[in-house]
Formats: structure tokens, sequence, C-alpha cells
């Protein structure tokens, strides 16, 4: 079977977002641009499946199980006039998990636990904040989601994930993909062992 592609959506913006807190498995709802981001993400897949001569209808679709994910993924399909639910959902989407630094910002983390922030900016893939989850780790089971897919598939999860998912099909370094910005109310496609952006 070809390689898979991946029509990539970051769910829309939150208020934590728009504040510097990291949501990791925090389950906070979007605010009103970030509704409208993923409405944006709905019409710019659409062109993107026209102009790939797809019918948006004969792919699968899958989200992470937070809300802000899914209903992206609601918004964004009623912007390509499907039926909002009907889509799959899977866990292995989830965020990265952030533990006990869930809910607040760089300064605030560094606050909490100086020693661990330090070496995780030493060591971004490697380190896990306290009582939460490493990128490496979530690599895992990023890499583990996408060997499970048997066609192109459109998908929306996290910011974390796309990283993940960056260094599990080699399109990026550990080191570039911690530090690349994930944009919302954009599309990017993993294709052909490349990443492209859309907006």
């Amino acid at each position: 079977m070809p390689v898979p592609t991946i029509y990539y959506i970051r769910h829309g913006e939150t208020a934590w977002n728009a504040a510097g807190r990291f949501q990791g498995s925090k389950d906070i709802p979007l605010n009103d641009l970030g509704r409208k981001q993923a409405v944006a993400a709905g019409e710019i897949l659409a062109r993107l499946l026209a102009r790939d001569g797809r019918e948006a209808a004969s792919l699968p679709y899958v989200a992470s199980p937070l809300g802000r994910a899914r209903l992206t993924m609601e918004l964004a399909r009623g912007a390509l006039q499907l039926p909002a639910a009907d889509y799959s959902v899977d866990d292995r989407l989830r965020e990265i998990g952030y533990g006990h630094w869930e809910g607040l910002t760089l300064p605030e983390m560094e606050r909490h636990d100086a020693a661990t922030f330090a070496s995780r900016n030493i060591d971004k893939w490697g380190v896990a904040a306290p009582s939460g989850e490493s990128y490496a780790s979530v690599t895992l089971r990023m890499r583990e989601w996408f060997d499970s897919l048997l066609a192109d598939t459109v998908t929306v999860a996290h910011g974390g994930t796309m990283r993940a998912l960056m260094v599990a099909l080699g399109v990026a370094t550990p080191l570039e993909a911690a530090e690349t910005p994930i944009g919302q109310g954009v599309v990017y496609v993993f294709r052909d062992g490349e990443l492209k952006k859309y907006s």
C-alpha cells in the first residue's frame, strides 16, 4: 500500500492558548476565534481536496478525544458540507500530557519546578513535565497510530502530537520539531516524506 497522506488540522484557539497556558489533557473549549479558525481550516481543506481530485466524503476522518479537537473537526466538516458527527476518535491522538504543569504558563512552570524546567529546556524531547509525558513517548504512539492507517486520512489533533508525528515520519529532527510553531486555522499535509502548510 502507498504511504498514506495526512491532512492534519490543529484544533482552534482556546482561552488557555491565548493566555499561553499549557493544556495537555485538560479539556478546554474553543473560544470565538477558535471556532472561526476551525471553519477556516475546513474551507482550506475543501480547496485542497478539490485540487487533489478527492471527494471529501470518501476519506476517513479521525480526531483526538479532547473536546477542542472534536469541535474543530465538527466545524471543519460543516464547512465541507459533511455530517458533523460522522468521524472516529482515537485516544492515541490526545495531546502530550503536561502533568503538574497543565494550566501553567512557562514562567509559572519554572517557578513550580526550576530543576525539571531547566532540564527540559536542554532536552525538550526526552524530559517530561512532572507526572507528564515526554515527546519521545508521544512519538511512539503517533507512529503506532500512523502505522494503523489504511488510507489517506483527515485528522484533527494538537500541536504536540503534530510535532511528534513530524519526528515519527522523519520530516523533522526532535530539535526542529520542538521549535516549530504549529498554526491554527490552517491545514498541514504530510505527503511523500514532506510537510506543507496551507493557509
